[in-house]
């Protein structure tokens, strides 16, 4: 049985249930939005934006696993299907023969700009409308707390909180 320590406290134990039911139900509503209207999973448009954002388009296959928080064999049945569909190609990397790079074509570009007006009205509607400034920049303030223990070495989170103007995708239509 835990210490008397490990147990949460009721605000505590309030909080904890609170967030794993807003982790729980964003991801699958965000899904269920982008899925009916475009064909894409969040897991898809997320990683469709993050190559949006690369320089010339493409990452390292391994650089865009840790944006994205994938495994590498998630990532390659990801890139794999999107490939598939034409919207992403991988390319050898110039400089090491052995890795990969994965690079967003212009039909990628093109499905990530038509999905973007939709997903971004659901964010709106689920996220963005429900607080107001203050409640926004307590939030991420917050959010980035939380992830010093979840992310220490900021492996998933390097690029997107290093460069947070023109974010494609979420805040400037994909390049």
């Amino acid at each position: 049985m835990p210490s008397r320590e490990a147990w949460l406290s009721e605000s505590e134990a309030d909080a904890w249930l609170d967030l794993v039911a807003l982790t729980e139900l964003l991801p699958a509503a965000l899904d269920a939005q982008l899925t009916r209207d475009s064909g894409l999973t969040f897991f898809d448009y997320f990683t469709l934006a993050q190559l949006a954002e690369a320089p010339g388009r493409s990452l390292r296959m391994s650089d865009l696993a840790a944006q994205t928080n994938a495994t590498a064999a998630r990532l390659s049945r990801v890139v794999g299907r999107l490939e598939k569909d034409g919207l992403v190609e991988r390319v050898r990397d110039e400089s090491d023969g052995r890795a990969r790079h994965a690079r967003l074509t212009a039909a990628g570009v093109r499905v990530l700009a038509e999905a973007a007006p939709g997903h971004l009205r659901t964010v709106r509607r689920l996220f963005a409308d429900a607080l107001d400034p203050d409640q926004m920049a307590r939030l991420s303030e917050l959010c980035r707390l939380l992830l010093v223990s979840l992310d220490p070495d900021r492996v998933m989170l390097a690029q997107t909180l290093a460069g947070r103007a023109g974010r494609a995708g979420l805040s400037a239509p994909p390049r």
